[in-house]
């Protein structure tokens, strides 16, 4: 009868063992298939459908944008599709709030689901705790510059800080450096004018659409600069304190 509290315990870790495998295995093939152009054109199928829900569709595109935002689908076309349906100012306040609830769930699940397997390992590596300390401490910057860089992976993002020290409170404050970024795509969206089009080669003909593409390319890559320094410099000093 002894035995029995230990097979109990050895199952359930070999449960969550099991649960994070298969997670682990099925990320990369869902960021495969939602690269597909059959989602790409599902997404389209949708904004068509919540462009004729009339007072619903705000709640509509924000559900459809948090399912998106968890299953690692890209925003791009969501986000073109809010400036379509809605124009670029109520079109820039959804997108943004349904970017952060679902960017807020999917950091909730990295971190519930993989933070006891990241706090057993730090155990065994002193460096990468005080990395994930430092890291910790820096938290809303460094969300912040991510935020701001477009081009970096949004979905696999909210996942992976999840399972850091960041907290919630500056993740979710962090996450006002996706206000320029969303207002250009937006914008671009609007331009575009007809869902249909959205991300074809038809709705980049815009001189104004292009330009915006330039602006986001650019301060993506400034960020993106930006954050990589930040890190490298809060990485080497937690490092140098732990030597």
């Amino acid at each position: 009868m002894a035995q029995e509290p230990n097979q109990n315990f050895t199952m359930e870790i070999f449960k969550r063992r099991l649960l994070f495998l298969s997670i682990a295995l099925s990320i990369p093939l869902l960021i495969l298939a939602t690269k597909s152009p059959y989602v790409q054109e599902l997404l389209r199928t949708v904004l068509m459908q919540i462009e004729d829900l009339g007072v619903w569709g705000p709640v509509a595109f924000i559900v459809t944008y948090n399912l998106a935002t968890i299953l690692f689908i890209p925003g791009s076309v969501l986000t073109l599709g809010g400036g379509v349906l809605f124009g670029w100012w109520w079109g820039s306040i959804y997108v943004f709030v349904a970017a952060t609830l679902g960017a807020t769930f999917a950091f909730l699940i990295g971190r519930y689901l993989s933070r006891d397997r990241v706090i057993k390992y730090m155990e065994a590596h002193p460096k990468f705790k005080a990395l994930d300390s430092a890291v910790s401490k820096e938290g809303l910057k460094i969300v912040f510059l991510t935020r701001l860089c477009p081009l970096l992976p949004f979905n696999l993002l909210n996942y992976a800080l999840g399972i850091t020290q960041v907290s919630l409170k500056d993740y979710v404050l962090g996450s006002f450096g996706m206000i320029p970024g969303t207002l250009m795509y937006v914008y671009s969206g609007s331009l575009v004018g007809d869902i249909a089009t959205i991300g074809s080669a038809t709705s980049s003909t815009n001189p104004q659409a292009e330009a915006i593409k330039w602006l986001i390319n650019i301060i993506s890559f400034a960020a993106a600069v930006a954050v990589t320094v930040y890190i490298t410099r809060i990485a080497r000093k937690a490092l140098d304190e732990t030597v």
